[in-house]
């Protein structure tokens, strides 16, 4: 791995020091991003689930449904941005100075790989979360004037239903950084 190339349109290839660099910013960044936008979520999502009345029956799976799924979404933003951390520790094994230390090719790629993985599924459930809650918040606001809304509480829009719904978007925001850093890192390293 003496020398990774970047893409045919750039002329200048990419130095092993280059790319070490440019791994461990990339890592960093994505680390740092991926963990604020998923304590954002996380704190979120706290608040929306203890601010809804546990011993009320509001008859809105729905809603329920959407905090199952963004849960989901924040365990498995947890497992990709302890990925990110690898990718850190891969990074230092690239820039020490005994060769010996040094991943393969193969190994840095099937990591990148996972973390993709890993970011596209994210992707998907936190996509699916999010349309799910709002169309529950469509159908609630659709579904009777909002003058009757008082006699049907279940039908009330409460500001804990946007609440999964913004932990829902910051996920995709998350998990889209996730997959950004890893498709980019496995271009280049396949290069």
């Amino acid at each position: 791995m003496n020398q990774l190339n970047q893409p045919e349109s750039l002329s200048q290839p990419l130095t092993q020091s280059e790319f070490v660099a440019t791994f461990r910013l990339f890592s960093r960044f994505s680390f740092w991003i991926q963990l604020f936008l998923g304590a954002v979520s996380g704190i979120v999502l706290l608040f929306a689930m203890l601010g809804r009345n546990m011993g009320e029956q509001t008859n809105n799976a729905g809603i329920g449904f959407g905090v199952v799924l963004a849960i989901i979404g924040l365990l498995l933003l947890g497992f990709r941005i302890f990925w990110d951390f690898r990718y850190r520790l891969l990074g230092r094994l690239l820039h020490a100075e005994n060769s010996q230390v040094y991943p393969s090719k193969e190994h840095i790629t099937h990591t990148l790989r996972i973390g993709l993985v890993s970011s596209l599924v994210g992707v998907l459930i936190a996509f699916v979360a999010s349309e799910e809650t709002v169309a529950v918040v469509l159908a609630k606001t659709l579904s009777q004037p909002q003058a009757m809304a008082a006699y049907a509480p279940e039908n009330v829009i409460r500001s804990l239903d946007i609440f999964v719904t913004m932990a829902n978007v910051n996920l995709i925001g998350a998990h889209f950084f996730g997959a950004v850093t890893s498709l980019g890192l496995l271009n280049w390293v396949e290069e």
